[in-house]
């Protein structure tokens, strides 16, 4: 099955020698499950030609804000409302995430509460899970067809379906305790010193990205979680 992977940012140049781009973190995070990739760099003006070139999509995360005035952005909206309407099963993480609510009619707004870096926990369903996150921004409306999987005190839509077509998460389970220590080299200027410091004390914690990664490899296969 192959996944085109829907590049919106980059990896910041004090991770990206060690660690790879954007796309090699999900190129790792999906090892083992019988994918192959194309990388399309969004954010450089990169495009496939059309929904089906690929068997499923995965849109990234990004420095960048949905709202924001980039002209690789309604391109994206459209590809992405494209890929819905064609039911090609597409994964969206935090920047992704965002785009496609935004895309199908959400709002996505600069989130008054603040920041949430570093390991996060969850209510998924009833059960904690926990991954890095690293984001202001939050879909604060959701459009009519997006149901919420998890949610925590600081962040209401945390995870979404859309039917049995999309899969949006607004943690990262691509991130390990490397890039998160990396962000907070690379972007710690624009963070509360105090949420810097609890993402330090975090590093080393368990998450759940295997069971993530696991959950988005069923999803492209069998359309269900």
């Amino acid at each position: 099955m192959k996944i085109g992977i829907l590049q919106t940012g980059h990896a910041p140049d004090e991770v990206r020698d060690d660690l790879g781009d954007v796309n090699d973190f999900f190129i790792r995070l999906l090892d083992g499950q019988d994918f192959t990739f194309d990388t399309y760099a969004v954010v450089d003006g990169d495009f496939p030609d059309g929904p089906t070139d690929c068997d499923g999509w995965l849109i990234t995360g990004s420095k960048h804000g949905a709202y924001e005035d980039h002209p690789w952005i309604p391109p994206l909206e459209t590809l992405i409302r494209d890929v819905y309407a064609a039911g090609v099963p597409l994964v969206g993480i935090c920047f992704g995430h965002q785009i496609i609510a935004q895309a199908l009619g959400g709002r996505v707004e600069k989130f008054g509460g603040g920041w949430a870096v570093g390991r996060q926990t969850y209510d998924w369903q009833g059960e904690e899970v926990a991954l890095n996150a690293w984001h202001q921004d939050q879909v604060t409306a959701l459009p009519k067809n997006a149901t919420p999987l998890a949610s925590n005190a600081h962040c209401e839509n945390a995870a979404l379906v859309y039917d049995t077509r999309i899969f949006t998460l607004q943690a990262h389970p691509e991130f390990g305790d490397r890039m998160i220590d990396g962000l907070i080299q690379a972007r710690a200027g624009s963070v509360p010193p105090d949420l810097i410091a609890q993402a330090k004390t975090n590093l080393g914690k368990p998450n759940h990205n295997t069971r993530l990664a696991a959950q988005i490899g069923t999803f492209f296969k069998d359309r269900h979680l």
